[in-house]
């Protein structure tokens, strides 16, 4: 009996919140999730602590899966790179792969499918003195440097890779080098 009273005050409820007739507004059980309210990005927001809107991190915080790259760029930093940055992944196939995905999408480019300098941009003649990797002395510290900070002509590639997929890219390089 209890079961069959509620049964009816919960389907009495539902209905009487559902109407055909648009002339007239719905009963709102939780207007605040109908009606929320909307507040500008810089502007003033009294439930928040500093009464803006949009808050700032604090000093010194790190986003969630980045990590600061704490070599300089410059000269000073490549050969710092060069002389005490190491490979972080473990050489695999996996990470083969999807190194080579990566160079080809953004490396291949200028630098060749073979990393001999001789990619589309630099065999039309629209970008000049792409080297070969073999002609050069780097390591993986310095082509990861080169990867995030760029070189030369060559603008940094730190926003469109991730860490990993830099060092993927690092280690397929690598692999061009002893071709």
């Amino acid at each position: 009996m209890i079961r069959f009273i509620i049964a009816t005050l919960v389907t009495t409820l539902l209905l009487s919140s559902c109407s055909r007739d648009r002339s007239k507004p719905n009963i709102q059980y939780m207007p605040d999730m109908y009606v929320s309210i909307p507040y500008d990005p810089y502007g003033i927001n009294p439930i928040m602590p500093e009464g803006r809107a949009a808050q700032t991190p604090p000093d010194g915080t790190i986003a969630r899966g980045k990590m600061p790259f704490e070599i300089p760029e410059g000269f000073d930093g490549y050969d710092q790179a060069k002389e005490h940055l190491k490979m972080p992944l473990k050489l695999n196939s996996e990470n083969m792969a999807n190194g080579k995905k990566m160079y080809d999408i953004y490396c291949a480019i200028c630098h060749g499918v073979k990393g001999d300098g001789k990619g589309n941009l630099a065999v039309s003649e629209k970008i000049l003195g792409v080297p070969a990797f073999k002609d050069r002395d780097i390591n993986e510290g310095s082509i990861y440097h080169v990867i995030y900070y760029g070189r030369n002509m060559m603008g940094s590639h730190a926003s469109q890779l991730t860490e990993k997929e830099r060092w993927q890219v690092v280690q397929y390089v690598q692999k061009l080098r002893t071709k």
